[in-house]
């Protein structure tokens, strides 16, 4: 039997172009064997299994014996080809770029796809990077403000009537482009009226003058806030379009904190000294993840100082969605607050595309060096972190777990232990010098 015509070429950088012509012969034969296959179990009336004419089992299941044939075909031959050629992929192509190809018996199927992959670079020497080790000890007063951070999580909502600066706003959200294209269409959408700043984010995106175009309104207003989508953002069709958020205001809140003493109840302690023990100790748990941190983004960006190959001038959506998970999961792991988490992912996607690039290069180098050093990742590994996060946001870790799995995170996690583990095997080696927390930021601003 024939073999499938295979031709690679380059799409830009990080890209290939695949394309396959999978023979006549093979398409007859792969599609006569599904017709076989739903024959021997197909019942029809009038017909005992498997006993059914060929001419209706054709006629009844037709579209699904050429999507069966598609697949089958498409996914064989896609991974032959990136197989045969060596091909580094990241991630694997939607389903809806195979859907427009035709299934013809007696034609040959043609099938093209881009792809995202690994630039081909020299890793630098991974021993011996000079790294910063920022004292980790607490601040005089943070105890205090994470106390009070705590007493407004549990706090209760008071229904106001009109809105003031930190005030939440809860309603309809529908986000339209300039050619009247909805993008977003939610219920439930909230919004807290900017206080001390003009800036303000809206069904994720950041408004430089949030607090000018929203007011003050008042249940039942509805208020149209007007803004350019971020070049980063993981929805395309988004970028750059000068975007319209209509907003209809069904509820106004105001955040009452809980008194201390519902505060202590709440997590099931005797005093408010077990209180600040508990506190503290949660606190010294986060500056020790957030020390680990700010040490792995210095060899991250050491080895990317390092080296230089071409990358996309543009993220593709796919690219600034990992991007915006890597960068949630590892704000996750420093045990950052829920609303200050989605903050910051609004400024991500605000962020310049230099920005983003280089977030895209430091991925790629260090899954390199993971390459390189043979990183594995075990099970105990990801429960691990899975019990140290969810330890940080207060949760049970088989509900956080549940939670990655339906949001679709459960894989970037994975992702991230092989990246802390790749860039920790690399702090072994490191010229490590410990200095104070000012001392740090001093040197870490100088050094841009």
């Amino acid at each position: 039997m024939a073999s499938n015509t295979v031709k690679i070429e380059d799409a830009g950088p990080c890209r290939k172009r695949i394309s396959i012509e999978v023979p006549a012969e093979k398409v007859s034969e792969s599609m006569e064997s599904a017709i076989e296959t739903i024959s021997h179990e197909a019942q029809l009336p009038g017909f005992r299994r498997g006993r059914a004419p060929r001419r209706l089992i054709e006629k009844r299941f037709g579209d699904y014996i050429k999507t069966q044939t598609r697949q089958s075909l498409v996914s064989t031959a896609y991974q032959d080809a990136v197989e045969s050629n060596a091909l580094k992929v990241i991630g694997t192509p939607p389903d809806e770029v195979f859907e427009d190809i035709e299934v013809e018996v007696g034609k040959p199927v043609n099938i093209e796809v881009e792809v995202e992959v690994m630039p081909e670079f020299d890793l630098p020497d991974l021993e011996g990077i000079e790294i910063l080790k920022p004292d980790a000890s607490l601040p005089e007063g943070l105890v205090d403000e994470e106390i009070k951070k705590i007493a407004i999580n549990e706090g209760d909502l008071e229904e106001q009537d009109a809105s003031k600066p930190g005030h939440y706003l809860t309603g309809k959200g529908v986000m339209v482009d300039s050619d009247g294209t909805e993008h977003y269409n939610i219920d439930g959408a909230v919004i807290q009226v900017p206080e001390g700043t003009d800036e303000g984010m809206i069904l994720g995106v950041i408004v430089q003058d949030l607090a000018k175009q929203l007011g003050t309104p008042k249940e039942g207003d509805s208020v149209e806030v007007k803004t350019k989508g971020p070049e980063n953002h993981e929805v395309e069709a988004i970028r750059g379009k000068d975007l319209t958020v209509n907003f209809e205001v069904q509820k106004i809140y105001e955040i009452v904190p809980a008194p201390m003493a519902d505060v202590i109840a709440k997590y099931g302690l005797a005093s408010e000294d077990q209180l600040r023990e508990m506190v503290t100790a949660r606190l010294d748990e986060r500056a020790q993840a957030q020390q680990k941190s700010v040490m792995r983004a210095q060899v991250v960006k050491n080895l990317a100082d390092s080296v230089e190959f071409d990358l996309p001038q543009g993220l593709t959506a796919q690219q600034a969605a990992r991007t915006l998970q890597r960068a949630r999961m590892e704000m996750m792991y420093r045990g950052v607050d829920q609303v200050e988490i989605e903050k910051r992912m609004a400024e991500l996607r605000s962020q310049s595309s230099e920005r983003a690039t280089a977030e895209l290069k430091q991925f790629f180098i260090v899954n390199k060096a993971a390459d390189q050093l043979g990183v594995q990742i075990e099970e105990q590994e990801v429960n691990n972190l899975i019990v140290a996060m969810a330890r940080q946001q207060g949760k049970r870790p088989e509900q956080l777990q549940q939670e990655l799995i339906q949001s679709g995170q459960a894989q970037m996690l994975l992702q991230q232990v092989r990246e802390h583990k790749t860039i920790d095997k690399i702090l072994e080696n490191a010229k490590v010098t410990e200095v104070s927390a000012d001392e740090f930021n001093e040197k870490m601003s100088a050094k841009g």
